[in-house]
C-alpha cells in the first residue's frame, strides 16, 4: 500500500498525484492541512515522517520518501511503464532541466512558508505578496516558454506528445500562476501544454479541486 501525505493546494503534492495517476498506482490519501490549526505539518507525528515539515511525503514498503522529485523518480523506477523520463540521455537531461527550472527557480520563492515570512515579520500585505509571486513566476515562465518554443523538442507536452516529469512540474505551477492572477498571454506554448494535459485523466484527477480535502 502506498500512502501519500499531501495537501490539496500544494503544487509539490499535485506533481506526485499526477505521477501516481499516470502510472496507474493506487494510493491512500493522507491529507495534511498546511493552514488549519497553525498547520498540521508541524505536529509531532508528521515531523517524525519529515523533519522539514513539508509535503508531500510518500510511504511505501516500509520506507518514507520526501521531496517531490525523489518521490516521482522512485515511482518511475518501481513502475517503469509508462515512463516519465525518456530513455535517451540528452532527452532525459532536457526533461529534468525543465522540471528543475520550476522546482529550483520558481517554486521555492513562492511556497507557503516564504509567503508567510513576507507577511510576518516583514509586514508585506496581500497585494505585495501576490506581486512578489507574479514577478518570480514571470521570470521563470519566460525562460521556459523560450525553451519550449526554440529547443525543438516540445509537442502537445513539454517534450513530445506524451507526459514526462516536466509536465508533472509545469501544470501545478500554472495553477499557482492563475491563483495570483499572473498574466499567461505571453506564454502560449505553456498554455497549450497546460490545456492539453488537463484533458488527460491523470492530470484532471490530481487537480486541487478534485481532492477529498479540498476546501
Amino acid at each position: 500500500m502506498i500512502l501519500l501525505y499531501h495537501y490539496f493546494r500544494s503544487s509539490a503534492s499535485f506533481r506526485v498525484r499526477i505521477a501516481l495517476n499516470y502510472k496507474g498506482l493506487a494510493y491512500q490519501s493522507m491529507p495534511v492541512h498546511l493552514v488549519r490549526d497553525g498547520g498540521e505539518q508541524h505536529r509531532a507525528d508528521f515531523r517524525r515522517r519529515n523533519p522539514a515539515q513539508l509535503v508531500p511525503v510518500l510511504e511505501h514498503a516500509g520506507h518514507t520518501i520526501s521531496q517531490s522529485l525523489a518521490i516521482i523518480e522512485y515511482l518511475d523506477e518501481i513502475q517503469r511503464e509508462p515512463p516519465l523520463l525518456p530513455s535517451e540521455p540528452v532527452a532525459r537531461a532536457h526533461v529534468r532541466s525543465l522540471a528543475l527550472a520550476i522546482a529550483c527557480d520558481i517554486h521555492p520563492l513562492n511556497n507557503l512558508r516564504v509567503l508567510r515570512y513576507l507577511k510576518e515579520p516583514l509586514a508585506v500585505d496581500d497585494a505585495g505578496r501576490d506581486e512578489w509571486a507574479r514577478h518570480w513566476i514571470a521570470l521563470g515562465f519566460t525562460a521556459i516558454e523560450d525553451t519550449l518554443a526554440n529547443a525543438g523538442r516540445s509537442g502537445r507536452c513539454c517534450v513530445g506528445d506524451t507526459p514526462t516529469l516536466a509536465d508533472c512540474y509545469l501544470i501545478p505551477q500554472v495553477f499557482n500562476a492563475k491563483r495570483v492572477n499572473c498574466p499567461l498571454e505571453p506564454y502560449p506554448r505553456i498554455v497549450q501544454v497546460f490545456e492539453y494535459c488537463m484533458q488527460l485523466d491523470a492530470f484532471a484527477r490530481a487537480a486541487p479541486a478534485a481532492q477529498p480535502d479540498a476546501d
